[in-house]
């Protein structure tokens, strides 16, 4: 678990052995991850006879919906990623190559007062995405 305190499963969500399932998944989880991953994940530890696909995505939605996961869409792709939420938020850089997704240590919004024009827009959150190419991606001397 990459929290310090222990979470339990959201008391306002009715609980399943599918939704417990999913959410030790994502809470165990260190970098966002898509629908069929966590279907993956369920099939390899649990079997596959009580999970559906469409199960996985009714409970993601339904964490989704409480506030619990953060689901996000990398530029280009058409592919959800969730990451259960532990109050903070993360942004990445994704290698262009491999498609790994590197944490940035902390938001670089997180001391900057952003103001419009006319104070006429009210900014509630943001997403950023860094593009590029990792460590093992990047050939030295070779033109990426």
């Amino acid at each position: 678990m990459k929290n310090c305190e222990e979470l339990t499963f959201p008391k306002e969500i009715k609980r399943t052995k599918q939704r417990e399932e999913i959410f030790r998944i994502l809470s165990e989880e260190t970098e966002p991850v898509s629908a069929v991953d966590i279907y993956n994940r369920l099939i390899q530890t649990c079997g596959n006879s009580n999970f559906a696909i469409s199960t996985v995505y009714r409970a993601l939605g339904i964490f989704e919906e409480k506030g619990y996961v953060s689901k996000s869409t990398l530029m280009g792709g058409d592919m959800a990623y969730y990451e259960w939420n532990f109050g903070t938020h993360k942004h990445y850089a994704i290698c262009l190559k491999c498609h790994k997704l590197i944490a940035l240590k902390k938001c670089p919004f997180e001391h900057t007062k952003i103001e419009t024009e006319n104070d006429d827009f009210v900014i509630t959150g943001h997403k950023l995405e860094l593009y590029g190419y990792c460590k093992e991606c990047r050939v030295e001397g070779e033109d990426i």
